[in-house]
Protein backbone atom coordinates (compact mmCIF):
# COMPACT_ATOMS: atom_id res chain seq x y z
CA UNK A 1 0.00 0.00 0.00
CA UNK A 2 1.06 3.38 -0.90
CA UNK A 3 2.09 5.77 1.71
CA UNK A 4 1.16 9.28 1.61
CA UNK A 5 3.01 12.39 2.77
CA UNK A 6 0.83 15.18 4.39
CA UNK A 7 2.11 18.83 5.02
CA UNK A 8 3.78 18.50 8.72
CA UNK A 9 2.37 21.03 11.07
CA UNK A 10 5.57 22.69 12.08
CA UNK A 11 4.34 24.15 15.21
CA UNK A 12 1.87 24.87 17.32
CA UNK A 13 0.33 28.29 15.87
CA UNK A 14 1.49 27.13 12.10
CA UNK A 15 -1.55 26.02 10.37
CA UNK A 16 0.29 25.96 6.47
CA UNK A 17 3.14 25.82 4.69
CA UNK A 18 3.93 27.05 1.08
CA UNK A 19 6.21 24.61 -0.98
CA UNK A 20 9.23 25.89 -1.87
CA UNK A 21 10.93 23.03 -3.95
CA UNK A 22 10.48 19.27 -4.55
CA UNK A 23 13.80 18.22 -4.19
CA UNK A 24 12.51 14.38 -5.61
CA UNK A 25 10.23 14.16 -9.11
CA UNK A 26 7.72 11.71 -9.76
CA UNK A 27 9.32 8.21 -10.74
CA UNK A 28 12.59 8.79 -8.35
CA UNK A 29 13.79 6.21 -6.25
CA UNK A 30 13.31 7.62 -2.26
CA UNK A 31 14.99 6.68 1.11
CA UNK A 32 12.75 6.82 4.41
CA UNK A 33 14.39 10.59 6.23
CA UNK A 34 16.18 11.59 3.46
CA UNK A 35 14.83 15.22 2.20
CA UNK A 36 11.79 14.94 -0.11
CA UNK A 37 10.70 18.73 -0.43
CA UNK A 38 11.60 22.21 1.53
CA UNK A 39 8.59 24.23 2.79
CA UNK A 40 8.47 27.57 3.78
CA UNK A 41 6.41 29.15 6.76
CA UNK A 42 6.79 32.34 8.27
CA UNK A 43 10.04 32.95 6.33
CA UNK A 44 11.50 29.41 7.90
CA UNK A 45 12.53 26.96 5.04
CA UNK A 46 12.55 23.70 6.40
CA UNK A 47 13.53 20.28 4.48
CA UNK A 48 10.35 17.85 5.09
CA UNK A 49 12.35 13.68 5.27
CA UNK A 50 10.54 10.77 3.19
CA UNK A 51 8.10 8.83 5.69
CA UNK A 52 8.82 5.75 3.71
CA UNK A 53 11.22 3.93 1.47
CA UNK A 54 9.90 3.44 -2.77
CA UNK A 55 9.69 5.64 -5.27
CA UNK A 56 7.84 9.35 -5.42
CA UNK A 57 4.37 7.97 -7.18
CA UNK A 58 2.77 11.34 -7.59
CA UNK A 59 3.10 15.37 -6.13
CA UNK A 60 0.03 16.54 -5.53
CA UNK A 61 0.47 20.03 -5.06
CA UNK A 62 2.97 21.76 -7.26
CA UNK A 63 5.80 23.96 -5.98
CA UNK A 64 4.83 27.90 -5.22
CA UNK A 65 1.07 26.18 -3.49
CA UNK A 66 0.09 27.13 -0.20
CA UNK A 67 -1.01 23.95 1.79
CA UNK A 68 -3.25 23.30 5.24
CA UNK A 69 -1.18 21.32 7.54
CA UNK A 70 -2.43 17.43 7.30
CA UNK A 71 -3.11 17.46 3.98
CA UNK A 72 -1.77 15.46 1.57
CA UNK A 73 0.51 16.44 -0.61
CA UNK A 74 2.57 13.15 -2.35
CA UNK A 75 2.57 9.49 -2.45
CA UNK A 76 5.61 6.86 -1.90
CA UNK A 77 4.88 3.50 -2.58
CA UNK A 78 5.96 0.51 -5.35
CA UNK A 79 6.76 1.48 -9.00
CA UNK A 80 3.48 -0.61 -9.94
CA UNK A 81 0.98 1.09 -7.38
CA UNK A 82 -1.58 3.84 -9.15
CA UNK A 83 -1.26 7.12 -7.87
CA UNK A 84 -5.45 7.20 -7.71
CA UNK A 85 -5.44 4.21 -5.53
CA UNK A 86 -2.34 6.12 -3.38
CA UNK A 87 -4.93 8.83 -2.88
CA UNK A 88 -8.10 7.25 -2.24
CA UNK A 89 -7.14 4.93 0.09
CA UNK A 90 -4.26 6.83 2.24
CA UNK A 91 -5.76 10.46 2.37
CA UNK A 92 -9.11 11.66 3.82
CA UNK A 93 -11.66 13.50 1.97
CA UNK A 94 -10.69 17.11 1.16
CA UNK A 95 -12.14 20.09 -0.35
CA UNK A 96 -12.36 20.09 -4.20
CA UNK A 97 -10.28 23.24 -4.56
CA UNK A 98 -7.04 22.80 -5.44
CA UNK A 99 -3.76 24.79 -3.77
CA UNK A 100 -2.59 27.68 -6.21
CA UNK A 101 0.73 28.79 -6.59
CA UNK A 102 1.41 32.54 -4.72
CA UNK A 103 1.56 34.22 -8.15
CA UNK A 104 -0.93 32.99 -9.79
CA UNK A 105 -3.56 33.65 -6.81
CA UNK A 106 -2.12 37.18 -6.36
CA UNK A 107 -2.49 37.90 -10.73
CA UNK A 108 -5.48 36.09 -10.62
CA UNK A 109 -8.66 38.66 -11.05
CA UNK A 110 -11.57 36.65 -10.52
CA UNK A 111 -11.64 36.24 -6.42
CA UNK A 112 -14.91 34.33 -4.98
CA UNK A 113 -17.29 36.54 -3.93
CA UNK A 114 -19.05 35.71 -0.17
CA UNK A 115 -21.76 34.27 -0.82
CA UNK A 116 -19.54 31.51 -3.19
CA UNK A 117 -16.86 30.92 -0.77
CA UNK A 118 -16.08 27.78 0.37
CA UNK A 119 -16.47 25.85 3.50
CA UNK A 120 -13.22 25.61 4.36
CA UNK A 121 -13.78 29.61 5.08
CA UNK A 122 -15.32 28.45 8.30
CA UNK A 123 -12.07 27.62 9.98
CA UNK A 124 -10.25 30.68 11.87
CA UNK A 125 -6.88 30.24 12.86
CA UNK A 126 -5.35 31.67 16.08
CA UNK A 127 -3.14 34.18 14.22
CA UNK A 128 -5.78 35.49 12.16
CA UNK A 129 -8.47 35.73 15.16
CA UNK A 130 -5.96 37.77 16.68
CA UNK A 131 -5.12 40.17 14.09
CA UNK A 132 -8.61 40.42 13.21
CA UNK A 133 -9.47 41.59 16.64
CA UNK A 134 -6.26 43.81 16.41
CA UNK A 135 -7.40 45.87 13.38
CA UNK A 136 -11.05 45.46 14.02
CA UNK A 137 -11.57 43.65 10.54
CA UNK A 138 -14.96 42.07 8.95
CA UNK A 139 -13.52 39.10 8.68
CA UNK A 140 -16.76 38.55 5.55
CA UNK A 141 -14.77 41.19 3.74
CA UNK A 142 -11.96 39.49 3.24
CA UNK A 143 -11.40 37.46 0.39
CA UNK A 144 -9.31 33.70 1.76
CA UNK A 145 -6.33 32.00 -0.10
CA UNK A 146 -6.03 29.20 1.55
CA UNK A 147 -7.07 26.05 1.46
CA UNK A 148 -10.91 25.51 1.07
CA UNK A 149 -10.97 29.03 1.27
CA UNK A 150 -9.88 30.07 4.35
CA UNK A 151 -8.13 33.00 5.65
CA UNK A 152 -4.73 33.50 6.19
CA UNK A 153 -2.30 35.60 7.37
CA UNK A 154 -1.26 36.97 4.13
CA UNK A 155 -4.61 37.55 3.34
CA UNK A 156 -5.25 40.13 6.36
CA UNK A 157 -1.63 41.64 5.44
CA UNK A 158 -2.88 41.87 2.09
CA UNK A 159 -6.14 43.30 3.18
CA UNK A 160 -4.83 45.89 5.34
CA UNK A 161 -2.27 46.91 2.96
CA UNK A 162 -5.25 47.55 0.52
CA UNK A 163 -7.23 49.92 2.46
CA UNK A 164 -3.89 51.81 3.33
CA UNK A 165 -3.25 52.18 0.02
CA UNK A 166 -6.54 53.50 -0.61
CA UNK A 167 -6.85 55.70 2.29
CA UNK A 168 -3.16 57.31 0.91
CA UNK A 169 -4.39 57.53 -2.48
CA UNK A 170 -7.52 59.36 -1.25
CA UNK A 171 -4.95 61.81 0.31
CA UNK A 172 -1.86 62.23 -1.32
CA UNK A 173 -3.43 61.21 -4.74
CA UNK A 174 -0.93 59.93 -8.14
CA UNK A 175 1.73 60.36 -5.48
CA UNK A 176 1.14 57.75 -3.38
CA UNK A 177 0.42 54.99 -6.39
CA UNK A 178 3.48 52.74 -6.91
CA UNK A 179 4.73 52.44 -10.67
CA UNK A 180 6.04 49.84 -12.45
CA UNK A 181 9.76 49.95 -12.27
CA UNK A 182 11.21 50.94 -15.68
CA UNK A 183 12.59 48.72 -18.35
CA UNK A 184 16.29 47.21 -17.68
CA UNK A 185 19.18 48.35 -18.89
CA UNK A 186 21.92 46.31 -20.41
CA UNK A 187 23.57 46.75 -17.07
CA UNK A 188 21.35 45.66 -14.93
CA UNK A 189 20.16 42.43 -13.48
CA UNK A 190 16.57 41.65 -11.90
CA UNK A 191 17.86 39.66 -8.40
CA UNK A 192 13.87 37.79 -8.17
CA UNK A 193 12.50 38.45 -4.60
CA UNK A 194 13.10 34.98 -2.46
CA UNK A 195 10.63 33.96 0.03
CA UNK A 196 12.34 35.36 3.13
CA UNK A 197 12.79 38.58 1.37
CA UNK A 198 9.94 39.28 -0.18
CA UNK A 199 7.99 38.19 3.43
CA UNK A 200 11.05 41.19 5.53
CA UNK A 201 9.47 43.74 2.54
CA UNK A 202 5.92 43.21 3.19
CA UNK A 203 6.26 43.31 7.10
CA UNK A 204 8.61 46.05 7.39
CA UNK A 205 6.03 48.11 4.40
CA UNK A 206 3.18 47.04 7.07
CA UNK A 207 4.57 48.27 10.22
CA UNK A 208 5.33 52.13 9.12
CA UNK A 209 2.22 52.48 8.19
CA UNK A 210 0.27 50.93 10.90
CA UNK A 211 2.66 52.90 13.53
CA UNK A 212 3.53 56.09 14.15
CA UNK A 213 7.51 55.72 14.70
CA UNK A 214 9.22 58.06 17.17
CA UNK A 215 12.43 57.08 18.51
CA UNK A 216 14.55 58.45 21.20
CA UNK A 217 18.30 58.35 22.09
CA UNK A 218 20.55 57.68 24.53
CA UNK A 219 24.49 57.46 25.13
CA UNK A 220 25.54 54.74 27.75
CA UNK A 221 28.79 54.06 29.41
CA UNK A 222 29.27 50.80 29.51
CA UNK A 223 32.35 50.45 31.90
CA UNK A 224 30.75 48.05 34.38
CA UNK A 225 29.44 45.49 31.90
CA UNK A 226 32.57 45.43 29.93
CA UNK A 227 34.70 44.66 32.89
CA UNK A 228 31.62 42.14 34.24
CA UNK A 229 32.21 40.41 31.12
CA UNK A 230 36.28 40.34 30.97
CA UNK A 231 36.32 38.84 34.13
CA UNK A 232 33.31 36.17 33.68
CA UNK A 233 33.67 35.27 30.19
CA UNK A 234 36.12 32.67 30.60
CA UNK A 235 33.55 30.77 33.13
CA UNK A 236 30.28 30.82 31.46
CA UNK A 237 31.95 29.33 28.28
CA UNK A 238 33.15 26.68 30.48
CA UNK A 239 29.22 26.22 31.51
CA UNK A 240 28.68 26.41 28.22
CA UNK A 241 26.84 29.50 28.06
CA UNK A 242 29.07 32.24 25.72
CA UNK A 243 28.62 35.30 26.77
CA UNK A 244 27.95 38.04 24.36
CA UNK A 245 26.94 41.88 25.27
CA UNK A 246 23.62 40.84 23.49
CA UNK A 247 22.57 38.99 27.15
CA UNK A 248 23.40 42.00 29.01
CA UNK A 249 21.05 44.34 26.70
CA UNK A 250 18.63 41.32 27.42
CA UNK A 251 18.72 41.64 31.25
CA UNK A 252 18.08 45.99 30.77
CA UNK A 253 15.40 45.60 28.54
CA UNK A 254 13.51 43.80 30.89
CA UNK A 255 14.09 45.80 33.63
CA UNK A 256 12.92 48.78 31.37
CA UNK A 257 9.69 46.47 30.63
CA UNK A 258 9.53 46.10 33.86
CA UNK A 259 9.16 49.81 34.81
CA UNK A 260 7.57 50.85 31.72
CA UNK A 261 4.76 47.76 30.78
CA UNK A 262 2.99 49.75 27.80
CA UNK A 263 6.20 48.96 26.41
CA UNK A 264 5.48 45.50 26.39
CA UNK A 265 2.49 45.97 24.57
CA UNK A 266 0.61 46.21 21.61
CA UNK A 267 -2.29 48.76 20.43
CA UNK A 268 -5.37 47.33 19.58
CA UNK A 269 -8.78 49.76 18.47
CA UNK A 270 -10.71 48.27 21.58
CA UNK A 271 -6.98 49.40 23.80
CA UNK A 272 -3.75 48.78 24.53
CA UNK A 273 -3.10 44.63 25.60
CA UNK A 274 -0.06 44.48 28.28
CA UNK A 275 1.38 41.43 28.35
CA UNK A 276 2.19 39.96 31.35
CA UNK A 277 5.14 37.70 30.10
CA UNK A 278 8.13 39.19 28.67
CA UNK A 279 9.27 37.33 25.55
CA UNK A 280 12.19 39.17 23.64
CA UNK A 281 12.81 38.43 19.68
CA UNK A 282 16.50 39.23 19.07
CA UNK A 283 16.86 40.03 15.51
CA UNK A 284 19.57 37.50 14.10
CA UNK A 285 21.15 38.65 10.28
CA UNK A 286 21.33 35.43 7.33
CA UNK A 287 22.72 36.25 4.12
CA UNK A 288 19.60 36.54 2.77
CA UNK A 289 18.22 38.39 5.26
CA UNK A 290 16.96 37.99 9.06
CA UNK A 291 15.03 36.13 11.51
CA UNK A 292 13.81 36.93 14.93
CA UNK A 293 13.97 34.34 17.15
CA UNK A 294 12.04 34.71 20.50
CA UNK A 295 13.63 34.02 24.08
CA UNK A 296 10.07 32.87 26.01
CA UNK A 297 9.87 34.68 29.40
CA UNK A 298 13.27 36.71 29.24
CA UNK A 299 11.99 37.89 33.06
CA UNK A 300 12.55 34.87 34.59
CA UNK A 301 16.07 33.81 33.61
CA UNK A 302 19.33 34.88 35.01
CA UNK A 303 22.19 36.17 33.01
CA UNK A 304 23.91 32.76 32.65
CA UNK A 305 19.87 31.73 31.49
CA UNK A 306 19.63 34.08 28.64
CA UNK A 307 23.26 33.76 26.98
CA UNK A 308 22.96 30.23 27.10
CA UNK A 309 19.40 30.50 25.22
CA UNK A 310 20.43 33.29 23.11
CA UNK A 311 23.37 31.18 22.38
CA UNK A 312 20.86 28.19 21.33
CA UNK A 313 18.35 30.30 19.21
CA UNK A 314 21.36 31.87 16.94
CA UNK A 315 23.17 29.33 16.31
CA UNK A 316 20.30 26.87 15.17
CA UNK A 317 18.84 29.79 13.40
CA UNK A 318 22.54 30.39 11.56
CA UNK A 319 22.54 26.57 10.35
CA UNK A 320 18.77 26.55 9.45
CA UNK A 321 17.68 24.18 12.05
CA UNK A 322 15.21 26.66 13.92
CA UNK A 323 11.30 25.44 14.37
CA UNK A 324 8.65 27.67 13.26
CA UNK A 325 7.27 28.18 16.53
CA UNK A 326 10.15 29.85 18.00
CA UNK A 327 10.04 33.06 15.85
CA UNK A 328 6.04 33.51 17.02
CA UNK A 329 5.06 35.43 19.99
CA UNK A 330 7.71 38.16 20.95
CA UNK A 331 6.54 40.96 22.70
CA UNK A 332 9.29 43.18 22.00
CA UNK A 333 12.64 43.06 20.21
CA UNK A 334 16.01 44.06 19.92
CA UNK A 335 18.30 44.55 17.51
CA UNK A 336 21.84 44.52 17.97
CA UNK A 337 23.31 46.55 14.41
CA UNK A 338 26.35 47.33 16.44
CA UNK A 339 27.62 44.03 15.87
CA UNK A 340 28.11 45.40 11.85
CA UNK A 341 30.63 48.76 13.15
CA UNK A 342 26.70 50.67 13.17
CA UNK A 343 26.80 53.42 15.78
CA UNK A 344 23.58 54.09 15.47
CA UNK A 345 20.41 53.14 13.77
CA UNK A 346 16.21 53.76 14.02
CA UNK A 347 14.67 50.67 13.88
CA UNK A 348 11.05 49.46 12.54
CA UNK A 349 8.62 48.08 15.08
CA UNK A 350 7.98 44.28 14.67
CA UNK A 351 4.69 44.72 14.51
CA UNK A 352 1.95 43.89 16.64
CA UNK A 353 4.68 45.15 19.13
CA UNK A 354 4.85 48.55 20.72
CA UNK A 355 8.76 49.18 20.27
CA UNK A 356 12.26 47.58 19.83
CA UNK A 357 15.70 48.83 20.91
CA UNK A 358 18.19 49.31 18.89
CA UNK A 359 21.83 48.68 20.14
CA UNK A 360 24.90 50.48 18.36
CA UNK A 361 28.31 49.77 18.27
CA UNK A 362 30.53 49.84 21.94
CA UNK A 363 33.53 52.47 21.13
CA UNK A 364 36.06 53.60 23.09
CA UNK A 365 35.31 57.97 22.91
CA UNK A 366 36.72 60.69 25.39
CA UNK A 367 34.12 61.50 27.76
CA UNK A 368 34.08 64.35 30.33
CA UNK A 369 33.27 62.94 34.21
CA UNK A 370 32.55 65.73 37.00
CA UNK A 371 32.15 65.88 40.25
CA UNK A 372 29.97 69.01 39.91
CA UNK A 373 26.37 69.08 38.66
CA UNK A 374 26.71 71.93 36.98
CA UNK A 375 26.82 72.23 33.22
CA UNK A 376 29.64 74.95 33.58
CA UNK A 377 33.42 74.58 33.25
CA UNK A 378 34.68 73.13 36.32
CA UNK A 379 38.24 72.15 38.03
CA UNK A 380 36.62 68.96 38.95
CA UNK A 381 36.01 68.22 35.22
CA UNK A 382 38.41 65.72 33.56
CA UNK A 383 38.65 64.01 30.28
CA UNK A 384 38.15 59.94 30.68
CA UNK A 385 38.21 57.22 27.79
CA UNK A 386 35.38 55.14 28.18
CA UNK A 387 33.34 52.37 26.23
CA UNK A 388 30.53 53.93 25.11
CA UNK A 389 27.00 52.79 23.31
CA UNK A 390 24.32 54.78 21.83
CA UNK A 391 21.25 53.00 22.06
CA UNK A 392 18.16 54.18 20.13
CA UNK A 393 14.17 53.16 21.06
CA UNK A 394 11.92 53.43 18.72
CA UNK A 395 8.26 53.48 19.78
CA UNK A 396 4.93 52.97 18.72
CA UNK A 397 3.51 57.10 19.45
CA UNK A 398 -0.47 55.34 19.83
CA UNK A 399 0.80 53.41 22.80
CA UNK A 400 3.24 55.78 24.68
CA UNK A 401 4.91 59.59 24.64
CA UNK A 402 7.70 60.70 24.50
CA UNK A 403 8.15 60.56 28.81
CA UNK A 404 7.19 57.07 28.67
CA UNK A 405 9.92 56.51 25.99
CA UNK A 406 12.48 58.46 27.55
CA UNK A 407 11.64 56.62 30.85
CA UNK A 408 11.95 53.09 29.50
CA UNK A 409 15.48 54.09 27.87
CA UNK A 410 16.47 55.67 31.00
CA UNK A 411 15.83 52.37 33.05
CA UNK A 412 17.81 50.29 30.39
CA UNK A 413 20.71 53.03 30.90
CA UNK A 414 21.11 52.87 34.45
CA UNK A 415 20.74 48.97 34.43
CA UNK A 416 23.81 48.71 32.34
CA UNK A 417 25.70 51.75 33.46
CA UNK A 418 25.24 50.61 37.06
CA UNK A 419 25.86 47.07 36.62
CA UNK A 420 27.70 44.77 39.62
CA UNK A 421 29.10 41.25 39.71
Amino acid sequence: MATVVRMPQLGESVVEGTILRWLKRPGDTVVKNEPLLVISTDKIDTEVPAPADGVLLEVMAEEGATVAAGSVIAAIGSPEEQPQRARSEGSPPQPERQAQPIDARRSSPARPQAEERPSGRSFISPVVARMSAEHGIDLSKVTGTGLGGRITKKDLEAYLAGVRREVAEGEEGAAARVTEPAALGEDDVLQPLTAMRRAIAQHMVLSKRTSPHVTTICEVDMTNVVRHREANKRTYTRDGAALTYTAYFIVAAVAGLRAVPEANSRFTDAGIILHRRIHIGVAVALPDGLLVPVIRNADELSLAGVARTLNDLVNRTRSGLLKPDEVQGGTFTITNHGTGGSLLATPIINQPQSGILGVGAIVKRPVVRSASASLLPSADDVIAIRPMCYLSFTFDHRVMDGAQGDRFLTVVKQTLENWEA
